[in-house]
């Protein structure tokens, strides 16, 4: 059952880290001194002490706040306070991230801060025969050696091959990558050694995807253990249900007063929150004058688009409109070293650069100095909207957050927010105003691009339709319908050269080709492979009937062969699930229980929360 709130408001008691009781040991004082931290955030100050203090923790902070270190620095200290040094090949903290770029975060800022104690330094970085001075520690000091465990850098194989050479005791890692290491014989968390679960961004974690592996590995954990539940938005997933594993839980709620002082925030009010009400086609050109008019220019943009498809496109085009910033691609279909790699880059970058992406860059991430994020697509999941403004503004850090809307009944997104706390104004500084005729220069650009290579063509085939699918599956379907958008006005604001054909066209009787005179049979692709299968097609049109035919044959054969599969699959499942649920004991039983009860009532409530405060706006 959960305990009782503990709200802290942004000013009020001491900060001060040498005022922490339990207090903080020598060295840690020393690295958030030296890492610039010289007092504590709101978070820091109100969690620290409790998770210390061996207190279950339910955090819910404003994005950007400090979360991170509110649960490290416990994680740290209870390890290093042990009578006893972990045994090897034991476990004493397990993190779990819903992203590899979030784990990959929490790891390096773990690494960061052991640096400054010096047995965990040696232990995660062995001396060489460069390191002459490098002091040598006894087998028996207590030291916190932390390993990453997620997908595409290296095989569950090499993880485990890691942990039983390295040492390792703090696990940090995403939910699948970490169930297949805890699984194995060779790992080990007893109640002797075992102290700490950590669920960081932890709504999203008990989303849809999560909820076998964490019945796994919470399986696999023992019960008498300190668990910590971290989110900028625990509230929307776990308020009021039975949180499994975690015993009466303390709730603390960090907030920021708005300027009135009338309702609380769910942003740091470092970060401004605005919206532009713009056409389709002026979004990117509105784009490009929010970029030259700010002052001083940003160092770095994230710009946020609905699907993979539309990354892959417009990085084709956002080079040429901005030819003044580095345009990095980054989405979850990239291959994992691809995604590293972009990441790094755009992180590390000194020039003036814009991120292209996703929501898999919208929560946990700590991306340094971001000076402006702009939405030139609502979020599907209304929740995503403020995780992504809160990729600026963090650490009290000036930032602004640009959210465009198309006039009309978008517009209703505006005091749709404001009902869910997360209140937005109109632009007005710096004025933006975009003419149809600077419109159209931006759209007859694009298409210049398109026009060069028709692969790029097909990407925007692709892109277009999936952003149609992604735009009619949004959560507030009484704002966002497809059959209100305006199919001339976004074919040229996507600079396509045709519409592609799909079902939300069927009636449309505008033209299709969206008055451009293209000659698609000359069309080419840059590649010449390319090039020379399509040429291959066009000669032989006879040939596709037979082949087409042949085709749906087969893939109806393939499409009884899969379903097929299926069933076998599911029905091996439900097996095993009865085995593994016959061999449970009565508090596993029960732990499972509460678990599969938890889900349920999450997605229920968040759905009914939603309806609820939308129809009481409408009244």
């Amino acid at each position: 059952m959960a305990g009782p709130d503990k709200k802290l408001p942004p000013g009020g008691s001491s900060r001060a880290w040498e005022a922490l009781t339990p207090a903080l040991s020598e060295w840690i004082l020393n690295a958030v001194s030296t890492m610039g931290f010289i007092k504590m955030t709101p978070v820091q100050a109100s969690t620290i002490p409790l998770f210390m203090g061996n207190k279950d923790t339910v955090v819910e902070a404003v994005t950007g706040s400090g979360k991170t270190l509110s649960f490290l620095i416990p994680v740290v200290e209870k390890l290093l306070r042990l009578s006893d040094p972990i045994k090897k090949h034991h476990v004493g903290a397990v993190i779990i991230s819903p992203t590899r770029e979030l784990a990959s975060q929490i790891h390096s800022v773990l690494v960061s801060l052991l640096g400054f104690h010096p047995p965990s330094a040696a232990a995660i970085r062995p001396p060489s025969d460069e390191d002459e001075q490098l002091e040598v520690f006894p087998a028996a000091t207590l030291k916190v050696v932390p390993q990453l465990v997620v997908g595409g850098s290296q095989t569950p194989k090499q993880d485990l091959a890691d942990f039983l050479s390295s040492g390792s005791n703090v696990l940090i890692g995403t939910p699948g990558r970490l169930l297949e290491l805890l699984s194995s014989k060779y790992v080990h968390c007893p109640q002797s050694s075992f102290e700490v679960l950590v669920l960081d961004e932890a709504d999203r974690l008990l989303d849809l995807g999560f909820k076998e592996d964490l019945q796994n590995i919470l399986s696999r954990l023992p019960k008498q253990r300190r668990t910590g539940l971290f989110s900028a938005s625990v509230s929307e997933a776990v308020d009021q249900i039975i949180r499994v594993g975690l015993r009466n839980p303390v709730r603390i709620s960090v907030k920021v007063k708005s300027i009135t002082g009338a309702q609380d925030k769910r942003t740091p009010a470092s970060l401004q929150m605005s919206y532009m009400v713009t056409k389709p086609t002026q979004k990117i050109p509105a784009l490009k004058q929010l970029l030259a008019k700010l002052h001083p220019t940003p160092q770095k943009t994230i710009v946020y688009v609905s699907t993979c498809a539309a990354v892959d496109y417009f990085q084709h085009l956002l080079p040429e409109v901005f030819s003044d910033f580095t345009v990095v691609p980054l989405h979850g279909k990239h291959p994992p070293k691809v995604r590293d790699k972009n990441f790094k880059r755009f992180t590390e970058s000194l020039t003036s650069t814009i991120l292209l992406t996703t929501d898999v860059a919208a929560r946990g991430l700590d991306i340094p100095l971001v000076d402006l994020v702009v939405q030139l697509d609502p979020p599907s999941d209304p929740k995503v909207f403020l995780h992504r403004c809160g990729r600026a503004g963090r650490a009290g850090r000036r930032g602004l957050a640009v959210a465009f809307i198309t006039p009309g009944r978008e517009e209703d997104f505006i005091p749709f927010l404001a009902v869910r706390k997360t209140p937005i104004t109109l632009l007005e500084e710096p004025r933006i105003s975009v003419s149809d005729e600077e419109a159209a220069e931006t759209v007859s650009q694009m298409r210049e691009i398109v026009l060069t290579d028709r692969s790029i063509y097909d990407k925007a085939q692709k892109a277009f339709v999936s952003w149609v699918k992604s735009y009619g599956k949004h959560q507030a379907t009484s704002i966002f319908r497809a059959s209100d958008l305006d199919w001339n006005e976004m074919g040229h604001a996507w600079a396509l050269l045709r519409l592609p054909k799909m079902p939300e066209l069927k009636n449309w009787t505008g033209d299709k080709y969206l008055g451009l005179d293209v000659n698609f049979k000359e069309f080419q692709y840059k590649d010449k492979v390319r090039e020379k299968h399509r040429l291959e097609e066009a000669e032989t049109p006879t040939a596709r009937p037979a082949k087409k035919v042949e085709r749906t044959e087969a893939w109806s054969g393939k499409k009884a062969v899969k379903e097929l599969k299926e069933e076998r699959r599911e029905k091996r499942k439900v097996k095993r699930d009865t085995i593994k649920i016959s061999k449970m004991n009565e508090s596993e039983l029960k732990e499972k229980k509460d678990l599969d009860e938890m889900i349920a009532q999450v997605r229920l409530q968040t759905a009914a929360a939603e309806e609820d405060e939308w129809n009481g706006f409408e009244d």
